[in-house]
């Protein structure tokens, strides 16, 4: 596979999977699905701990990697809890949070265009309950964040969500090196 390294590592679906027994989750939404892995594992754990009434809503604009993600959901019989959306993550959100979904979710994960963290941030700080989990992967970015000559939009965009993310005093908020760093955001 090409992009290969998009894939989140193994220990990092078995952290989430493990935010997600804590959580107890039974709301949970993804931004960037790529292959499915991610919301495979999340979605395995959601459906051992609340056999009836989890969903955990997908958001990508992605037909090619979808394709394979829901084939993945159908053999890990997930596929009935997981909720597909094929549109701009913002755009989606924002639908949710009309529909009156906001303070409902548990637990959010973010994998998607770096640009983009702070606008589904400020989303998913509206649609988590208080003591709700945001997960951002890629945050040390191979350790351009740490390069002061890389002035890349992803780069930038990633150092300046992080150093939001520290100073703001609607979240905890930590950083760790799994996979291409996490940073796990805890909603006050």
């Amino acid at each position: 596979m090409s992009n290969a390294g998009m894939q989140i590592s193994a220990e990092q679906g078995a952290f989430m999977q493990v935010i997600t027994r804590m959580l107890s989750a039974k709301r949970v939404f993804e931004i960037g699905v790529f292959t499915g892995y991610s919301s495979t594992a999340v979605a395995l754990t959601m459906k051992e701990l609340n056999p009836v009434g989890a969903r955990l809503l997908a958001c990508d604009i992605s037909e090619e990697w979808t394709t394979k993600a829901r084939s993945y959901w159908r053999d890990a019989q997930v596929d009935d809890i997981i909720e597909l959306k094929l549109a701009p993550a913002a755009e989606t959100l924002d639908a949710r949070i009309a529909a009156g979904e906001a303070g409902q979710y548990d637990l959010g994960f973010i994998d998607a265009d770096k640009t983009g963290y702070d606008s589904y941030y400020e989303r998913g700080l509206r649609l988590l309950r208080k003591g709700g989990v945001m997960l951002f992967d890629n945050v040390l970015w191979s350790g351009r964040v740490a390069d002061p000559a890389d002035t890349s939009a992803d780069t930038s965009a990633l150092r300046a969500f992080a150093q939001k993310a520290k100073s703001d005093t609607r979240v905890h908020a930590a950083m760790t090196n799994i996979g291409d760093g996490l940073l796990i955001c805890v909603k006050k």
